[in-house]
């Protein structure tokens, strides 16, 4: 998070913890908004690189899980940058804004991400810097979402992963609970922005974004996970974030092996459980059809508006269709499966 955003940030009544922001002073009211009305979050739990240079198209392509030759202005996608062993390192949302490509990941990612990905440029004509000095991001969710965005902005995308660039701010209309938008822009035009937006929605922190990616059951990797799941046990294809007809990039044998000789056993769930405890991603899922050892690992977890905690786990599909999940340990509490709001690929 660049100072001058932290400063402003905090002056519109953000609690922060070092540079994260927790909420605004009323995290329960802040989440049962993002349910049912309209939420303005800070976004500053995500950090973005900025791809530059005439080889970015050509690299980048060579490195994730997607075909970033069919990214452009009007439009994001989700992809995976995978280990040689299919395992998922990061997962990044791509965007253009004029001639730069932005790649979002989450911003205890950007150090290890930037300096891994660097050694891959090799002679290629690309450089790759953090863009959070100079751009903030900030998200908008709500039944009238669109209409209040339009009024305050001029423009909102339509369709899922619909981007549209305009006078220096971008914005991408994502899937959700809600008609849903993340707005990129310099420091500057999100604070006028975040003005006229703050009366019509209640300002919320990244967390209660994340409560919303999982309503969308949009996976995400964290540290815990790093290397955890190939792609499809995230349900990443069932969002747009691979591509099987492109050309290789780091794991794309396994990928590919798995869609088309291969039978899955994991998925991913979104999950319900209730107690005290919050998950965290990494913890373990159990289940009675795998004695002693864990059936299943968490992706996301956040706090409930109707309290307890909703998260997305990687479980293993015949323990999912037994029905009897636990966190924790086998005796911890019950986890119940609600559906998700895409379909899966037959025979998942």
């Amino acid at each position: 998070m660049n100072e001058t955003w932290k400063s402003f940030i905090e002056n519109q009544g953000a609690v922060l913890e070092g540079d994260r922001v927790q909420h605004f002073g009323h995290p329960v009211e802040e989440r049962r908004a993002a349910a049912g009305g309209h939420v303005l979050a800070d976004l500053s739990g995500f950090s973005l690189i900025v791809a530059r240079g005439g080889d970015t198209q050509n690299f980048l392509n060579g490195q994730l899980s997607n075909d970033i030759r069919q990214l452009d202005a009007t439009h994001s996608q989700l992809a995976s940058w995978c280990s040689p062993k299919g395992r998922m390192l990061v997962i990044f949302r791509l965007l253009r804004r004029g001639s730069d490509t932005l790649l979002q990941l989450p911003a205890t990612l950007l150090e290890n991400t930037l300096k891994r990905l660097r050694m891959f440029v090799m002679r290629a004509k690309v450089t790759l810097e953090s863009a959070d000095a100079a751009l903030v991001s900030i998200g908008l969710s709500g039944p009238d979402a669109k209409k209040i965005l339009t009024e305050a902005a001029g423009f909102a995308p339509s369709g899922d992963n619909g981007c549209e660039t305009r006078e220096d701010v971008t914005i991408i209309n994502l899937p959700g609970l809600h008609p849903r938008y993340e707005i990129i822009a310099p420091t500057a035009a999100v604070e006028k922005l975040w003005g006229n937006l703050k009366s019509k929605a209640t300002p919320v922190g990244p967390a209660v974004w994340a409560w919303l990616d999982i309503m969308a059951g949009i996976p995400s990797v964290h540290p815990q996970t790093i290397e955890e799941f190939v792609p499809q046990m995230a349900n990443l294809e069932a969002v747009g974030g691979v591509n099987f007809k492109k050309g290789c990039y780091p794991g794309q044998e396994i990928v590919a092996r798995m869609q088309y000789l291969g039978k899955l056993k994991q998925r991913m769930y979104r999950a319900h459980v209730a107690g005290e405890v919050a998950p965290r991603p990494g913890d373990a899922i159990f289940a009675s059809d795998f004695p002693g050892q864990s059936a299943g690992t968490v992706v996301e977890a956040q706090p409930s508006p109707d309290g307890g905690y909703d998260l997305l786990a990687v479980i293993q599909i015949s323990s999912a269709e037994a029905g009897e999940l636990h966190f924790g340990s086998e005796t911890g509490p019950r986890l119940t499966l609600h559906s998700l709001p895409y379909s899966l690929p037959a025979g998942s």
